[in-house]
C-alpha cells in the first residue's frame, strides 16, 4: 500500500483531497492557500478558486492511560475515516525486496507512531474519534509479517474489538495469503478487503514492489474473487498507482479485469514521498490522470460499481484519489 503521509486533507466543493505539502514538486504548483477574511481559499496564479476547509480531529489531542498520544496509534484521514498501520513493520523492509514507494518504517523511526497497536489501543481510540469527530468507517492496514498469516491475524484481533467497541464499518488490506481460507477469518468483524497489486505491469512490479511480484497475479485473482464471494461487489479494492513506469493501457484493461470481478480498483497518482526510494520522481500529469479515471470510471459504470456503496476505507474516504469524481 502507498501511505499518504507529508500531507494535508483538503475539504472544498463538495470532495476530499490528500494533498502533499512536503514534496520538491509542491514548489512548482501553480495553487497556493492563502487566508482570506478568518477563511482559507484556493488561488491558481492568484486566480480565487475555491473556499477551503481542514480536517481537525480533537481526538488526536488526547493520550491513553498509559501515556501514548493518541496520534500515534491512529489518524483522521479524509471527512470522517479513522486510519493506521496495526503493525508498523515489514518483513521486507531492509530487504531487496522492499517496496520502492514505501515510507512504513520511517514514520516509527521518526518517533511518530509505535511499532504494533494493541487490539484495546485502537478501541479506546476509536471510542474517542466516534464521540469527537464523528467518524462514521476505520482502516486498518498492516506491514506484511513473517507469519504466514501474512498479518491478518493481528488485523483480525484489532477488528474485533474496535467492532465491539464502537460498531463502526471497518476497512482491512493485507498482501494475498497462500491459503486464501485465512480471509475467512475476516468475515463478520470487517467490512471491506483491500489486497493491493500496485501495478498490472509486471515488469514495473518487478523494478518497484520486487516483493509483489514475486506473488503470481493468479494468487491476487484468487484473493479478489473469494473476497467478493464473501463481501460483496465493491467490497473489495486494489491500490493501483499510476507513475511508475506502466502505460495507461495496463492500467484500464487491470482495472476492467478487477472490475469484472466485481472488485474496485482505487488508481492513485504516485506521491513521491519524502524519504522514500522515489522521492525524486515526478507525478504523473493531471492530464494523463484526468484520461486514466475516465476510462476506468467508465468500466465501473459498465460494471455497476461505485464508491457509493463501499461501507469502508480508502473507496469510501477518496482523499487518494479523484476516480469518484469521474463516477458522476
Amino acid at each position: 500500500m502507498q501511505v499518504p503521509p507529508r500531507g494535508g486533507m483538503f475539504l472544498f466543493g463538495g470532495t476530499v483531497a490528500n494533498v502533499p505539502t512536503q514534496s520538491w514538486f509542491v514548489s512548482q504548483s501553480p495553487y497556493s492557500v492563502d487566508a482570506e477574511d478568518g477563511k482559507y481559499v484556493i488561488h491558481r496564479d492568484g486566480e480565487r478558486i475555491t473556499e477551503v476547509k481542514f480536517a481537525q480531529a480533537k481526538f488526536q489531542d488526547l493520550k491513553t492511560n498509559e501515556g501514548i498520544p493518541y496520534y500515534k496509534i491512529a489518524l483522521l484521514h479524509g471527512a470522517n475515516c479513522l486510519a493506521t498501520t496495526t503493525i508498523q513493520t515489514c518483513v521486507y523492509w531492509n530487504t531487496p525486496k522492499r517496496c520502492k514507494f514505501c515510507t512504513i518504517e520511517l514514520s516509527l523511526s521518526s518517533g511518530a507512531t509505535i511499532a504494533k497497536k494493541k487490539p484495546e489501543q485502537l478501541a479506546e481510540v476509536a471510542i474517542a474519534a466516534k464521540k469527537l469527530d464523528h467518524v462514521t468507517h476505520v482502516t486498518l492496514t498492516t506491514g506484511t509479517t513473517s507469519t504466514p498469516d501474512n498479518g491478518i491475524k493481528h488485523l483480525v484481533e484489532t477488528a474485533t474489538a474496535i467492532k465491539e467497541a464502537t460498531g463502526l464499518p471497518i476497512h482491512a488490506q493485507f498482501e494475498p495469503p497462500k491459503d486464501l481460507s485465512t480471509i475467512d477469518s475476516l468475515y463478520g468483524v470487517v467490512d471491506t478487503i483491500g489486497i493491493h497489486v500496485e501495478s498490472f505491469d509486471r515488469a514495473v512490479l518487478k523494478e518497484i514492489a520486487p516483493c509483489k511480484v514475486d506473488i503470481p497475479f493468479v494468487r491476487y485473482i484468487e484473493a479478489w474473487k473469494r473476497s467478493v464471494a464473501i463481501f460483496g461487489d465493491t467490497q473489495v479494492s486494489s491500490y493501483v498507482i499510476a507513475g511508475i513506469g506502466e502505460t495507461d493501457d495496463s492500467i484500464i484493461e487491470g482495472s476492467r479485469i478487477l472490475a469484472e470481478l466485481g472488485g474496485y480498483p482505487f488508481i492513485v497518482p504516485l506521491r513521491p514521498i519524502p524519504g522514500s526510494m522515489l522521492e525524486d520522481k515526478r507525478p504523473p500529469s493531471p492530464d494523463r490522470m484526468r484520461h486514466i479515471y475516465a476510462e476506468v470510471a467508465e468500466i465501473l459504470r459498465a460494471n455497476g460499481l461505485s464508491w457509493r456503496n463501499n461501507k469502508a476505507g480508502c473507496v469510501r474516504c477518496r482523499a487518494c484519489s479523484a476516480l469518484s469524481d469521474f463516477e458522476y
